[in-house]
């Protein structure tokens, strides 16, 4: 089977969470979050929460550790504190808790970012693997960044992705 017929395999509607890091963002301002909730959608997939938490590996890993648990959930897509400075603190939260890597999401996003906005793409630790079975995304909380990943890696790749993982 060729990589299309592969691709093919996956299912058309996902079902996902979409969690928001930031120490002060809330739903009422939450750009990138809307982003990623309104592509979503308009690509059929569905969204079963979302919530504004704030950058803090414990108050993320408690997220992760109950959407991961509901079975209607298949992904989860995270924006937010995936820079250098002092709080952001998303990617050890996730890193930690992955069980299976899907390292080319960073790499490619990088990649893709270095092309619009130079050598600063580098300190991007956009990441993505399995938890509990359950895709997750790890993105930077700038809705260009979410636009980007979503658009040319995310939403392309999301049900083969589920399909792969068994969800």
């Amino acid at each position: 089977m060729g990589h299309v017929e592969h691709r093919a395999q996956g299912p058309r509607e996902i079902a996902c969470f979409v969690v928001t890091c930031s120490d002060t963002r809330t739903p009422a301002d939450d750009r990138s979050g809307d982003t990623i909730r309104a592509l979503l959608k308009s690509h059929d997939h569905r969204v079963t929460g979302s919530v504004v938490v704030r950058d803090d590996p414990e108050a993320i890993t408690e997220v992760l550790e109950r959407v991961a648990g509901d079975r209607e959930t298949q992904a989860i897509l995270l924006t937010g504190g995936t820079g250098l400075s002092r709080r952001d603190s998303t990617f050890e939260a996730v890193d930690r808790l992955l069980e299976k890597r899907i390292d080319g999401f960073g790499e490619l996003f990088r990649w893709l970012s270095f092309q619009e906005i130079g050598p600063a793409a580098m300190l991007s630790r956009a990441t993505a693997g399995l938890y509990r079975g359950t895709i997750v995304f790890s993105l930077p909380g700038s809705e260009g960044a979410v636009r980007l990943a979503m658009e040319r890696l995310i939403l392309p790749e999301l049900g083969h992705a589920v399909w792969l993982a068994g969800r």
